[in-house]
């Protein structure tokens, strides 16, 4: 009695390093202007999808693999533009006017804005008659916007409502700048 086995066998699995390898591609085509955005979309959506490595290769094939090198090459040029924009806002932060943190024993806040009546009368055209307000609450401090126009700013966030702040936090009245101090 002879008995004769079948085994059917199916292609290996797709590993996540290969799907990734092959969306990285893509991202670097789209970034290169290779691809547009729909067919960078398009791609990836069958890219997640692809079962075998070969789905995999027609979708990169139009596109140049970059070297071990030119991609450090990329690394670093970008490392180098992100340390200029770190080391341009850390100058212009130590640049801007310090504003003293009131006494936390004073009890009320620090009313900003144009109106001779406020504690801090800023007079640029940017600011509001009432623009915020900064004051001592739960031990922390908080700087509230008053419905101004032009918007108050800490470390470029609009703050929407309220938002806490601490020493050195870059502040705005509309156009005008200052970094918090306590001396």
């Amino acid at each position: 009695m002879t008995s004769s086995f079948e085994f059917n066998t199916y292609p290996a699995r797709l590993s996540d390093a290969e799907r990734d390898k092959a969306l990285q591609v893509l991202r670097d085509g789209v970034a290169m202007g290779r691809l547009s955005h729909d067919t960078f979309v398009r791609r990836m959506e069958l890219a997640l999808s692809a079962r075998r490595s070969d789905e995999l290769a027609v979708l990169t094939a139009d596109l140049p693999t970059e070297s071990r090198l030119s991609r450090m090459v990329f690394g670093t040029v970008e490392a180098v533009s992100g340390f200029t924009v770190r080391l341009r806002r850390a100058w212009q932060a130590e640049r801007l006017p310090k504003l003293l943190l009131p006494h936390p024993g004073n009890g009320h806040a620090l009313r900003i804005g144009r109106d001779p009546a406020n504690g801090l009368r800023l007079t640029h055209e940017t600011v509001s008659r009432v623009h915020a307000e900064l004051g001592r609450q739960g031990g922390m401090w908080v700087l509230r916007d008053l419905g101004s126009t032009n918007g108050t700013t800490v470390n470029g966030r609009r703050v929407i409502g309220a938002a806490v702040v601490r020493e050195g936090d870059q502040v705005g009245f509309g156009r005008m700048a200052f970094r918090l101090s306590t001396h």
